[in-house]
Protein backbone atom coordinates (compact mmCIF):
# COMPACT_ATOMS: atom_id res chain seq x y z
CA UNK A 1 0.00 0.00 0.00
CA UNK A 2 1.72 3.59 -0.57
CA UNK A 3 1.97 5.59 2.02
CA UNK A 4 0.62 9.29 2.04
CA UNK A 5 2.17 11.93 4.49
CA UNK A 6 0.84 15.79 4.67
CA UNK A 7 2.76 18.37 3.79
CA UNK A 8 4.36 19.54 7.33
CA UNK A 9 4.94 16.11 8.02
CA UNK A 10 7.11 15.78 4.90
CA UNK A 11 8.94 18.83 5.15
CA UNK A 12 10.20 17.05 8.70
CA UNK A 13 11.05 14.09 7.19
CA UNK A 14 12.90 15.77 4.32
CA UNK A 15 15.00 17.28 7.23
CA UNK A 16 15.80 13.99 8.79
CA UNK A 17 17.23 12.48 6.00
CA UNK A 18 18.98 15.46 5.27
CA UNK A 19 20.87 15.90 8.51
CA UNK A 20 21.24 11.84 9.00
CA UNK A 21 24.27 9.85 8.91
CA UNK A 22 25.32 6.89 6.70
CA UNK A 23 23.80 3.94 8.36
CA UNK A 24 26.32 1.71 10.16
CA UNK A 25 26.26 -1.68 9.45
CA UNK A 26 26.59 -4.16 11.97
CA UNK A 27 28.07 -7.73 11.97
CA UNK A 28 25.89 -10.43 14.33
CA UNK A 29 28.36 -13.04 15.00
CA UNK A 30 26.70 -16.93 14.98
CA UNK A 31 27.67 -20.02 15.80
CA UNK A 32 28.46 -23.10 13.46
CA UNK A 33 25.51 -24.70 14.49
CA UNK A 34 23.20 -25.47 11.02
CA UNK A 35 20.21 -23.52 10.93
CA UNK A 36 17.05 -25.89 12.72
CA UNK A 37 13.77 -24.92 13.58
CA UNK A 38 11.37 -22.37 12.33
CA UNK A 39 13.11 -19.75 13.39
CA UNK A 40 16.26 -20.18 11.11
CA UNK A 41 16.44 -20.71 7.63
CA UNK A 42 19.18 -21.30 4.96
CA UNK A 43 19.79 -19.64 1.95
CA UNK A 44 22.75 -19.25 -1.28
CA UNK A 45 24.56 -16.18 -1.46
CA UNK A 46 27.07 -15.50 -4.40
CA UNK A 47 29.78 -13.98 -1.63
CA UNK A 48 29.98 -13.24 1.89
CA UNK A 49 30.28 -9.70 1.47
CA UNK A 50 27.50 -7.31 2.83
CA UNK A 51 25.05 -6.45 0.46
CA UNK A 52 24.83 -10.45 -0.56
CA UNK A 53 24.50 -11.10 3.28
CA UNK A 54 21.73 -8.35 3.68
CA UNK A 55 20.01 -9.86 0.48
CA UNK A 56 19.90 -12.89 2.12
CA UNK A 57 18.79 -12.06 5.39
CA UNK A 58 15.76 -10.90 3.68
CA UNK A 59 15.42 -14.65 1.68
CA UNK A 60 15.78 -16.24 5.14
CA UNK A 61 13.48 -14.28 6.83
CA UNK A 62 10.69 -14.99 4.12
CA UNK A 63 11.35 -18.57 4.34
CA UNK A 64 10.85 -18.39 8.26
CA UNK A 65 7.86 -16.42 7.86
CA UNK A 66 6.50 -19.01 5.13
CA UNK A 67 7.02 -21.48 7.49
CA UNK A 68 5.21 -19.95 10.27
CA UNK A 69 2.56 -19.36 8.01
CA UNK A 70 2.29 -21.88 5.78
CA UNK A 71 2.17 -19.31 3.03
CA UNK A 72 4.74 -19.74 0.32
CA UNK A 73 3.51 -16.24 -0.83
CA UNK A 74 3.95 -14.63 2.36
CA UNK A 75 6.18 -12.76 1.39
CA UNK A 76 4.16 -10.63 -1.10
CA UNK A 77 1.51 -9.61 1.78
CA UNK A 78 1.18 -5.74 2.57
CA UNK A 79 3.53 -4.62 4.21
CA UNK A 80 5.28 -7.56 4.61
CA UNK A 81 7.85 -6.70 1.51
CA UNK A 82 8.56 -3.67 2.90
CA UNK A 83 9.43 -5.15 6.46
CA UNK A 84 11.79 -7.21 4.26
CA UNK A 85 14.40 -4.99 3.84
CA UNK A 86 14.73 -4.50 7.78
CA UNK A 87 15.62 -8.41 7.84
CA UNK A 88 18.70 -7.67 9.69
CA UNK A 89 17.29 -6.28 12.61
CA UNK A 90 15.84 -9.42 13.47
CA UNK A 91 18.86 -11.57 12.90
CA UNK A 92 20.08 -13.03 16.07
CA UNK A 93 23.26 -15.04 14.83
CA UNK A 94 24.66 -16.04 11.28
CA UNK A 95 27.49 -18.21 9.75
CA UNK A 96 28.39 -19.49 6.42
CA UNK A 97 29.09 -23.15 4.89
CA UNK A 98 30.68 -24.15 1.80
CA UNK A 99 28.50 -27.27 0.27
CA UNK A 100 30.60 -28.89 -2.62
CA UNK A 101 29.25 -30.15 -5.91
CA UNK A 102 30.02 -30.79 -9.38
CA UNK A 103 29.18 -28.93 -12.29
CA UNK A 104 27.56 -29.76 -15.46
CA UNK A 105 30.74 -30.12 -16.81
CA UNK A 106 32.02 -32.99 -14.11
CA UNK A 107 34.62 -30.06 -12.44
CA UNK A 108 34.20 -29.68 -8.49
CA UNK A 109 32.01 -26.92 -7.39
CA UNK A 110 31.12 -24.58 -4.46
CA UNK A 111 28.14 -22.80 -3.14
CA UNK A 112 28.23 -20.59 -0.39
CA UNK A 113 25.52 -21.07 2.10
CA UNK A 114 24.19 -18.28 4.45
CA UNK A 115 22.87 -19.64 7.54
CA UNK A 116 20.65 -17.51 9.48
CA UNK A 117 18.72 -17.95 13.10
CA UNK A 118 16.20 -15.10 13.79
CA UNK A 119 14.80 -14.02 16.95
CA UNK A 120 11.90 -15.66 18.09
CA UNK A 121 10.16 -13.17 19.61
CA UNK A 122 10.93 -10.26 17.76
CA UNK A 123 9.65 -12.29 14.40
CA UNK A 124 6.45 -13.49 16.28
CA UNK A 125 5.77 -9.77 17.26
CA UNK A 126 6.15 -8.46 13.97
CA UNK A 127 4.06 -11.29 12.21
CA UNK A 128 1.24 -10.47 14.74
CA UNK A 129 2.01 -6.66 13.80
CA UNK A 130 0.89 -7.76 10.38
CA UNK A 131 -1.83 -10.24 11.08
CA UNK A 132 0.20 -12.86 9.70
CA UNK A 133 -1.70 -16.60 10.17
CA UNK A 134 0.43 -18.82 12.56
CA UNK A 135 0.27 -22.51 11.86
CA UNK A 136 0.97 -23.47 15.81
CA UNK A 137 3.25 -25.94 17.35
CA UNK A 138 4.02 -28.33 18.08
CA UNK A 139 3.05 -30.28 14.22
CA UNK A 140 2.35 -33.39 12.73
CA UNK A 141 3.94 -35.56 11.63
CA UNK A 142 1.98 -37.26 8.68
CA UNK A 143 3.14 -40.23 7.34
CA UNK A 144 4.03 -40.90 3.51
CA UNK A 145 3.18 -43.28 1.49
CA UNK A 146 4.85 -42.85 -1.68
CA UNK A 147 4.58 -46.07 -5.09
CA UNK A 148 6.97 -45.24 -7.72
CA UNK A 149 6.80 -46.75 -11.20
CA UNK A 150 9.85 -46.29 -13.20
CA UNK A 151 8.96 -48.77 -15.76
CA UNK A 152 9.23 -51.55 -14.05
CA UNK A 153 6.34 -51.68 -11.90
CA UNK A 154 4.92 -49.68 -8.75
CA UNK A 155 7.50 -50.35 -5.34
CA UNK A 156 6.73 -48.45 -2.07
CA UNK A 157 9.20 -46.45 -0.43
CA UNK A 158 9.98 -47.15 2.81
CA UNK A 159 12.24 -46.36 5.65
CA UNK A 160 15.02 -47.62 4.42
CA UNK A 161 14.84 -46.22 0.64
CA UNK A 162 14.86 -42.29 2.52
CA UNK A 163 17.18 -41.33 0.42
CA UNK A 164 14.32 -41.81 -3.03
CA UNK A 165 12.24 -39.60 -1.14
CA UNK A 166 14.53 -36.85 -0.21
CA UNK A 167 13.48 -34.06 -1.99
CA UNK A 168 10.13 -34.16 -0.95
CA UNK A 169 11.41 -34.82 2.75
CA UNK A 170 13.69 -31.88 2.48
CA UNK A 171 10.92 -29.76 1.31
CA UNK A 172 8.78 -30.50 3.89
CA UNK A 173 11.05 -29.11 6.30
CA UNK A 174 11.73 -26.04 4.46
CA UNK A 175 7.76 -25.91 4.81
CA UNK A 176 8.00 -26.42 8.84
CA UNK A 177 6.78 -29.93 9.31
CA UNK A 178 8.24 -33.39 9.13
CA UNK A 179 7.13 -36.26 6.86
CA UNK A 180 7.41 -39.65 8.41
CA UNK A 181 8.04 -43.12 5.97
CA UNK A 182 6.52 -46.75 6.75
CA UNK A 183 8.85 -49.38 7.85
CA UNK A 184 8.39 -51.11 4.80
CA UNK A 185 7.50 -54.63 6.19
CA UNK A 186 5.67 -56.75 3.65
CA UNK A 187 2.20 -56.06 4.70
CA UNK A 188 2.85 -52.58 3.90
CA UNK A 189 4.60 -53.28 0.30
CA UNK A 190 1.16 -55.03 -0.32
CA UNK A 191 -0.60 -51.69 0.01
CA UNK A 192 0.95 -50.41 -2.94
CA UNK A 193 -2.35 -51.49 -5.28
CA UNK A 194 -3.98 -49.26 -2.52
CA UNK A 195 -1.98 -46.20 -3.47
CA UNK A 196 -2.25 -46.51 -7.01
CA UNK A 197 -5.89 -46.50 -7.12
CA UNK A 198 -5.94 -43.61 -4.80
CA UNK A 199 -7.67 -45.96 -2.07
CA UNK A 200 -7.00 -43.78 1.14
CA UNK A 201 -9.57 -46.45 3.47
CA UNK A 202 -7.15 -49.23 2.90
CA UNK A 203 -4.15 -47.02 2.77
CA UNK A 204 -5.40 -45.28 6.27
CA UNK A 205 -5.85 -48.69 7.79
CA UNK A 206 -2.52 -49.85 6.78
CA UNK A 207 -1.27 -46.54 8.84
CA UNK A 208 -3.17 -47.90 11.98
CA UNK A 209 -0.01 -48.25 13.84
CA UNK A 210 1.45 -44.73 12.76
CA UNK A 211 0.79 -41.34 14.21
CA UNK A 212 -0.92 -38.97 13.77
CA UNK A 213 -3.93 -40.43 11.61
CA UNK A 214 -2.47 -38.18 8.39
CA UNK A 215 -1.11 -39.53 5.27
CA UNK A 216 0.21 -38.09 1.95
CA UNK A 217 -0.24 -40.70 -0.30
CA UNK A 218 0.95 -40.38 -4.01
CA UNK A 219 2.40 -41.93 -6.86
CA UNK A 220 4.99 -41.26 -9.24
CA UNK A 221 5.26 -42.69 -12.98
CA UNK A 222 6.72 -41.67 -16.07
CA UNK A 223 4.72 -39.47 -18.19
CA UNK A 224 6.24 -38.93 -22.29
CA UNK A 225 9.86 -37.37 -21.48
CA UNK A 226 9.19 -36.33 -17.87
CA UNK A 227 7.51 -37.57 -14.47
CA UNK A 228 3.44 -37.58 -13.08
CA UNK A 229 2.96 -37.41 -9.45
CA UNK A 230 -0.28 -37.58 -8.06
CA UNK A 231 -1.02 -36.61 -4.96
CA UNK A 232 -3.64 -37.17 -1.89
CA UNK A 233 -3.83 -35.64 1.78
CA UNK A 234 -5.69 -37.73 4.35
CA UNK A 235 -6.19 -36.01 7.86
CA UNK A 236 -8.32 -38.56 10.17
CA UNK A 237 -10.18 -40.38 7.09
CA UNK A 238 -10.97 -37.39 5.49
CA UNK A 239 -9.40 -35.70 1.79
CA UNK A 240 -7.80 -32.31 2.93
CA UNK A 241 -6.95 -31.66 -0.41
CA UNK A 242 -5.52 -33.46 -4.19
CA UNK A 243 -3.73 -32.51 -6.76
CA UNK A 244 -1.37 -33.74 -9.38
CA UNK A 245 2.21 -32.35 -10.64
CA UNK A 246 4.24 -32.90 -13.66
CA UNK A 247 8.05 -32.17 -14.20
CA UNK A 248 10.42 -32.86 -16.29
CA UNK A 249 12.57 -33.73 -12.65
CA UNK A 250 11.11 -35.86 -10.80
CA UNK A 251 12.66 -34.43 -8.17
CA UNK A 252 10.16 -31.62 -8.61
CA UNK A 253 7.63 -33.45 -8.76
CA UNK A 254 7.94 -35.14 -5.26
CA UNK A 255 8.62 -31.82 -3.69
CA UNK A 256 4.74 -30.96 -4.96
CA UNK A 257 3.91 -33.52 -2.23
CA UNK A 258 5.32 -31.55 0.51
CA UNK A 259 4.03 -28.36 -0.67
CA UNK A 260 0.59 -29.41 -1.43
CA UNK A 261 0.39 -31.22 1.67
CA UNK A 262 2.04 -27.73 3.95
CA UNK A 263 -0.91 -26.33 2.25
CA UNK A 264 -3.76 -28.18 2.98
CA UNK A 265 -2.10 -28.29 6.83
CA UNK A 266 -2.34 -24.61 6.67
CA UNK A 267 -5.13 -24.10 5.62
CA UNK A 268 -7.19 -25.88 8.27
CA UNK A 269 -4.61 -25.21 11.08
CA UNK A 270 -3.19 -21.50 11.05
CA UNK A 271 -4.75 -19.10 12.86
CA UNK A 272 -4.87 -15.47 12.19
CA UNK A 273 -3.68 -13.37 15.60
CA UNK A 274 -6.42 -11.54 16.99
CA UNK A 275 -6.27 -7.46 15.78
CA UNK A 276 -8.15 -4.49 15.29
CA UNK A 277 -9.30 -3.49 12.19
CA UNK A 278 -7.36 -0.73 10.20
CA UNK A 279 -8.12 2.30 10.41
CA UNK A 280 -6.90 6.09 11.69
CA UNK A 281 -6.63 6.74 15.14
CA UNK A 282 -5.17 9.71 16.88
CA UNK A 283 -1.60 8.92 18.85
CA UNK A 284 -0.36 11.32 21.02
CA UNK A 285 3.34 11.65 21.50
CA UNK A 286 5.37 13.45 24.01
CA UNK A 287 8.85 14.30 25.22
CA UNK A 288 9.65 16.21 22.30
CA UNK A 289 11.96 18.65 23.90
CA UNK A 290 14.23 19.57 20.64
CA UNK A 291 13.80 19.37 16.79
CA UNK A 292 16.08 16.15 17.14
CA UNK A 293 13.49 14.06 18.83
CA UNK A 294 10.94 15.23 16.31
CA UNK A 295 13.11 14.09 13.40
CA UNK A 296 13.93 10.77 15.16
CA UNK A 297 10.28 10.42 15.71
CA UNK A 298 9.56 11.38 12.12
CA UNK A 299 12.32 9.00 10.71
CA UNK A 300 10.75 6.05 13.03
CA UNK A 301 7.12 6.46 12.02
CA UNK A 302 7.68 6.74 7.94
CA UNK A 303 9.97 3.32 8.12
CA UNK A 304 7.11 1.47 9.62
CA UNK A 305 5.27 -0.63 7.09
CA UNK A 306 2.21 -0.60 9.57
CA UNK A 307 1.86 3.18 9.21
CA UNK A 308 -0.11 4.38 5.88
CA UNK A 309 -0.50 7.90 6.71
CA UNK A 310 0.33 10.51 8.85
CA UNK A 311 -0.95 13.73 9.45
CA UNK A 312 -0.46 16.16 12.52
CA UNK A 313 -3.71 16.65 14.62
CA UNK A 314 -2.33 19.15 17.64
CA UNK A 315 0.69 20.50 19.57
CA UNK A 316 1.11 21.25 23.10
CA UNK A 317 4.35 21.65 25.25
CA UNK A 318 6.07 18.23 24.47
CA UNK A 319 3.64 16.71 23.28
CA UNK A 320 2.02 15.88 19.32
CA UNK A 321 -1.15 14.13 18.84
CA UNK A 322 -0.91 12.41 15.35
CA UNK A 323 -3.64 10.91 13.29
CA UNK A 324 -1.84 7.36 12.18
CA UNK A 325 -3.41 5.70 9.60
CA UNK A 326 -2.60 1.84 10.38
CA UNK A 327 -3.06 -1.23 8.27
CA UNK A 328 -3.60 -3.62 11.09
CA UNK A 329 -4.97 -1.25 14.05
CA UNK A 330 -3.74 -0.26 17.04
CA UNK A 331 -2.13 -3.27 18.17
CA UNK A 332 -0.17 -3.87 15.31
CA UNK A 333 1.58 -0.57 15.76
CA UNK A 334 2.03 -1.26 19.39
CA UNK A 335 3.63 -4.83 18.65
CA UNK A 336 6.30 -2.73 16.39
CA UNK A 337 6.17 0.13 18.82
CA UNK A 338 7.25 -2.45 22.05
CA UNK A 339 10.41 -3.34 19.65
CA UNK A 340 11.65 0.38 19.55
CA UNK A 341 14.67 2.17 20.56
CA UNK A 342 12.54 5.85 19.72
CA UNK A 343 9.39 5.05 21.22
CA UNK A 344 7.62 3.72 24.56
CA UNK A 345 4.00 3.13 25.64
CA UNK A 346 2.67 5.20 28.61
CA UNK A 347 0.03 4.81 30.87
CA UNK A 348 -2.25 2.09 32.16
CA UNK A 349 -2.69 1.09 28.53
CA UNK A 350 1.08 0.80 27.72
CA UNK A 351 1.93 -3.51 27.78
CA UNK A 352 0.80 -4.58 24.58
CA UNK A 353 0.78 -8.42 24.72
CA UNK A 354 -2.02 -10.66 23.62
CA UNK A 355 -4.53 -11.76 26.26
CA UNK A 356 -5.11 -15.26 27.37
CA UNK A 357 -7.74 -17.02 25.19
CA UNK A 358 -11.17 -16.36 26.16
CA UNK A 359 -10.10 -13.11 28.18
CA UNK A 360 -11.02 -9.75 26.75
CA UNK A 361 -8.18 -8.00 24.88
CA UNK A 362 -6.83 -5.10 26.70
CA UNK A 363 -6.93 -1.48 24.92
CA UNK A 364 -4.31 -0.81 22.70
CA UNK A 365 -1.91 2.04 23.84
CA UNK A 366 -2.14 5.58 22.35
CA UNK A 367 -0.04 7.58 24.14
CA UNK A 368 4.09 6.91 23.82
CA UNK A 369 7.09 8.74 25.06
CA UNK A 370 10.07 9.63 22.79
CA UNK A 371 12.74 8.13 24.39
Amino acid sequence: MRRRFSASFAFGLVLALAVAGPAAAQRVEGSRAAATGLYAAEVPVNSQGAQDREAGFARALAEVLAKLSGDRGIAGKPGIAQELANAGSYVDGYDYRQDAGTSASGAPSYRTILVVRFDEEAVSDMAAAFGVPVWPVPRPKPVLWLAIDDGSGPRLVGARQDEVARSLTERAIERGYRLGLPAGSAAERAVVGAIWRGDTAAVARASERYQPPMQLVGKLYRRGTGWRADWIFVDDGRVLSSWTAEERDARAALAAGADGAADALAARYAKVPATEPAGTFAVAFSGIDSADDYLRLSAWLQAQPVVTDISPRSASGDTLVLDLALGTGLSGFARMAARSDVVEATGPDADPDTPAEGAPAAPAPTRYRVR
